[in-house]
């Protein structure tokens, strides 16, 4: 087994955050290995002035990561599983799927407010078009606003009145120790996670044999499953996590309970289905659920975006 591994990340406090901590479980886990990290700028990362939509979402914060693990610049890369692509280039794979955090979305409001408290015209802030769609659908009557910017950045154009809620990933609040700024989490009643949200996403070159033997330690076999048919949904769609789709898995006794969501971007349309699996056929599963809501109305809807 390799002594030393390089461990490629963005370079965002979220970022780094999660790549330590794949580093402290490696070294926990093999005390005999060394663990560097190797710091990449994305595409993403460039782009602050716009939603990622509007410049096409696939691969925008894992392209040059993976360029740097396909060179052998790197022996693995950590990312938010949300930020994958349903397709991974063909010489890399998924190593390990490590336990999830919490998955869903919350609100953080300025007043303490709840998001059917707020008066017609409110301004709630996010750069998802998953989420504001979404949004619109409970609450046709206020107002989505694009926000950028890292957690603290977000956080503070709340607090300065620039917005008067944002919708932000229960996990990375929850991993950067700032839970205690959280509202209202909205559970799946209310909206759909992206697909993989909450979930880190180990991205190996295949057949890696002295990897394999690490990310073998990582995987969490329920998280694994769940993602498994999350991400078989998202392929089936052939999107990415920048449009307004949506697919969230939870295992209930020996069973997968797959849930998805299709939306226009003002919200007036929402495809609603949902499907249960046997976790050995998730993958199935996934695709099945895709193709229904695909019928149910959800390929017009992309088709209006030009997506599919």
């Amino acid at each position: 087994m390799k002594k030393n591994i390089c461990i490629g990340t963005r370079g965002s406090q979220l970022a780094l955050w999660q790549a330590n901590f794949i580093k402290s479980q490696i070294e926990r886990l093999f005390p005999e290995i060394i663990v560097d990290l190797n710091i990449i700028k994305t595409t993403g990362d460039r782009i602050t002035d716009r939603p990622l939509a509007m410049v096409g979402g696939k691969g925008l914060f894992v392209k040059e990561i993976e360029t740097a693990l396909l060179n052998k610049d790197i022996d693995l890369a950590v990312h938010s599983m949300k930020d994958m692509p349903g397709e991974l280039p063909e010489a890399l794979v998924i190593g390990a799927v490590p336990e999830r955090e919490n998955p869903f979305d919350v609100l953080i409001s300025k007043d303490n407010r709840l998001l059917a408290d707020y008066q017609k015209g409110a301004r709630i802030g996010t750069s998802s078009l998953r989420r504001a769609s979404q949004i619109k659908h409970v609450r046709p009557d206020v107002e989505i606003v694009s926000i950028r910017g890292n957690l603290d950045t977000r956080i503070q154009k709340l607090r300065s009145g620039e917005y008067d809620a944002i919708v932000l990933a229960a996990a990375g609040l929850r991993r950067l120790g700032q839970e205690h700024q959280i509202t209202q989490y909205l559970d799946e009643t209310v909206m759909i996670p992206a697909v993989g949200q909450g979930a880190l996403c180990i991205e190996t070159r295949k057949n890696d044999s002295d990897i394999e033997i690490i990310t073998a330690k990582l995987d969490h076999h329920d998280t694994r499953v769940c993602v498994d048919g999350e991400r078989a949904f998202l392929r089936q769609i052939e999107g990415s996590c920048h449009i307004p789709v949506a697919c969230f898995g939870r295992i209930i006794g020996n069973k997968v309970v797959l849930t998805a969501v299709v939306a226009s971007e003002d919200g007036k349309e929402l495809i609603k289905e949902q499907v249960i699996s046997p976790l050995n056929m998730v993958k199935q599963a996934g695709c099945e659920l895709a193709d229904k809501v695909l019928e149910k109305g959800g390929k017009k809807i992309l088709e209006r975006l030009n997506i599919k």
